[in-house]
């Protein structure tokens, strides 16, 4: 994402290696890095994973100090524990936990069950171990656009002190490959949604020798992507189009017309807009529920069902930091993300200036159906700009050479539209991508058969 710290090269050509396992899958506790340690693999205690088997990994949380707190990071193993093939799976966003969410996620590979196991972990600061920021929770729940106070957004920085510039990609990186160590894999499948989808590029990036097929379900690019998020709002008006031309849908109007109409009449409500739109189309990417309907009474001066649609939104949004940490979001995106005013350690008074510059530098045109008010205030650019600054690192020149990749894309997903994965595909040459139409989020999961069976075939050969 920090397009301006690093710059990444993503070429690709099939690997024709075999995976390769070492090890049982039991281990003995060991010490697999630098202040890391694993405690091998058992029966799962908790009722609902009594069918997998989990370990822990211990990693440093300051992998440059010894002396350096350490972290427990839950693993879990399913499908063939003695299979010569294994796949790490990564969820997303950041702040979704791995392990917990196995009996949802893994109903997604009964293909390559009895070939592969498969591997989850909480990554850090997620999960059971998650970076809790109450008012910053309570406030945004398990929405990545909700914009937050300042207040809640400096009390998380304080509660989570120095730490919290640990929590950058560049570490779960690290802790992959750890955890590769401790399983003893030579060689691993790395298959990642949303977020994930970009830790998984930064893992292979980093150990291409290591990665066998890599697959990206909703993709977020490691390059090209900034928080004023005007590359995509284009997106959303050829959505609500789309939803529009549903067989038995009879939209009462243009709701991208509707949409811009209603912020013209209040251009302050755009981030707003911008997070009800998102989630309807991760929570009924078919339909859309009522919201093109909502935006055209809108429009004409009614905003009774608006308001109903957002009061539902924020109900939908609710989550504890167990399942989605605000924490882990804002110490992470603040990091990785590109933002007008530089890096995380930028100095913080010039952070609204830069940005206010930024974002008046689009043009009506980029910002349609949305407007400024929603490029300056979206959720993200307005916590980043409040984060106090934190120690930064360089991301040096990586390369995907020699990676086998399969993208896979939701025609209707507006959490990561389909913009980004057209750039992910254009970047990395001789990849496969399969967009879904009438698709939205996390398809291999909530997706159809063909995508599961497009999957299979695809880490199979």
């Amino acid at each position: 994402m920090r397009r301006h710290r690093h710059s990444v090269l993503l070429t690709a050509a099939t690997l024709t290696a075999a995976l390769l396992l070492g090890g049982s899958s039991a281990q003995a506790s060991s010490t697999v890095g630098t202040g890391t340690g694993w405690t091998g693999l058992s029966q799962c205690v908790q009722p609902e994973l009594a069918t997998y088997l989990c370990g822990e990994l211990t990693v440093r949380l300051d992998r440059s100090d010894p002396r350096s707190k350490t972290l427990d990071l839950p693993v879990l193993v399913a499908g063939n524990p003695e299979a010569d093939r294994t796949m790490l799976m990564l969820t997303g966003d950041p702040g979704q936990p791995g392990p917990s969410l196995a009996p949802r996620v893994l109903q997604a590979f009964e293909g390559i069950k009895n070939d592969y196991r498969i591997v989850m972990l909480d990554q850090r600061g997620t999960g059971a171990n998650a970076l809790n920021c109450p008012e910053l929770q309570n406030e945004r729940g398990g929405a990545d656009l909700r914009v937050p106070s300042r207040a809640a957004v400096l009390a998380c920085a304080a509660t989570l002190g120095a730490d919290r510039e640990h929590y950058a990609t560049t570490d779960s990186v690290a802790d992959y490959e750890d955890l590769r160590r401790a399983l003893k894999v030579d060689r691993w499948a790395v298959n990642g949604v949303s977020y994930g989808t970009y830790t998984a590029q930064r893992y292979a990036a980093a150990h291409r020798s290591r990665v066998t097929h890599l697959v990206l379900d909703s993709v977020v690019p490691v390059d090209s992507f900034h928080a004023e998020l005007a590359e995509t709002f284009g997106e959303f008006a050829r959505v609500l189009r789309d939803v529009c031309t549903t067989p038995g849908r009879n939209c009462p109007g243009d709701p991208a017309a509707d949409l811009a109409s209603v912020l013209q009449r209040d251009p302050a409500l755009g981030p707003r807009l911008l997070e009800m739109v998102t989630m309807m189309s991760y929570a009924d990417p078919a339909r859309f529920l009522f919201a093109p309907e909502a935006l055209h009474a809108a429009a004409a001066g009614d905003n009774t069902r608006l308001r109903d649609l957002l009061a539902l939104v924020d109900r939908f949004s609710q989550a504890p930091a167990s399942q989605y940490s605000q924490g882990i979001q804002a110490s992470t995106l603040c990091l990785d993300v590109d933002f007008p005013w530089g890096g995380a350690q930028s100095a913080e008074q010039s952070r609204a200036r830069k940005a206010d510059k930024a974002v008046n530098r689009l043009t009506p045109a980029q910002l349609w159906p949305f407007n400024a008010a929603t490029a300056r205030g979206n959720g993200l650019m307005v916590m980043c700009e409040y984060w106090p600054k934190v120690k930064d690192r360089e991301v040096h020149r990586l390369s995907l050479v020699g990676v086998n990749a399969l993208l896979l894309h939701g025609e209707r997903d507006l959490g990561t539209p389909l913009v980004w994965a057209r750039e992910a595909h254009r970047d990395i040459p001789g990849s496969q991508l399969v967009v879904v139409p009438d698709g939205g989020h996390s398809l291999q999961v909530g997706g159809a058969g063909t995508v599961r069976q497009t999957v299979t075939e695809f880490l199979l050969r």
